[in-house]
């Protein structure tokens, strides 16, 4: 089992391929085939996170299939596997460079202006052609209950992160 603070979500389960018990891979890893580097991975059940064994992990067209567990039965696979999130523990992963991050890392940070207005938490990251897009959700504590979306631009729309104090500090009109 891994304990939840040590998951970092990298992927999920989203299809079956084939007959033989593979299942379609989304990653969130950049580039998407990475997700195959990092093990063991474990899936989150009504059990917690539980590992599983990679037995094979390949790029198929567009997208990435996997066999789990020595799974032959694509009905099994399908039962067993489709929609579990793909998590590892974080300690299997690089280290980052200062000023580079983990889009899990920013995710439930506070965002605040450079005049000190929240705006409410990071909820989810987008990846768009351009820069990636803060999606940033007013609660109760904040100035409303707005959505916005701020460009990952630092040094022009990001202007602190502090992933440890749990904030991040934004060029930002909040009327946008």
């Amino acid at each position: 089992m891994l304990a939840e603070s040590a998951a970092l979500v990298v992927g999920k389960v989203v299809g079956a391929y084939g007959i033989k018990g593979w299942v379609k891979v989304h990653s969130f890893t950049d580039p998407k085939e990475n997700i195959f580097d990092y093990q063991p991975w474990y899936l989150k059940t009504d059990k917690g996170w539980v590992p599983v064994k990679l037995d094979a992990g390949r790029l198929q067209g567009k997208g990435l299939v996997a066999q789990l567990n020595g799974e032959t039965d694509r009905n099994r696979a399908e039962a067993l596997y489709i929609g579990c999130e793909i998590a590892v523990d974080r300690s299997v992963l690089p280290n980052l460079e200062d000023g580079d991050y983990y889009w899990s890392d920013l995710i439930g940070l506070r965002v605040r202006t450079v005049a000190g207005v929240d705006l409410g938490s990071i909820v989810e990251m987008l990846e768009t052609g351009a820069n990636d897009v803060l999606v940033v959700r007013g609660d109760n504590d904040s100035l409303d209950q707005q959505e916005r979306l701020v460009p990952w631009v630092p040094g022009e729309f990001v202007k602190e992160v502090n992933p440890t104090a749990g904030y991040m500090v934004v060029d930002w009109d909040p009327e946008f």
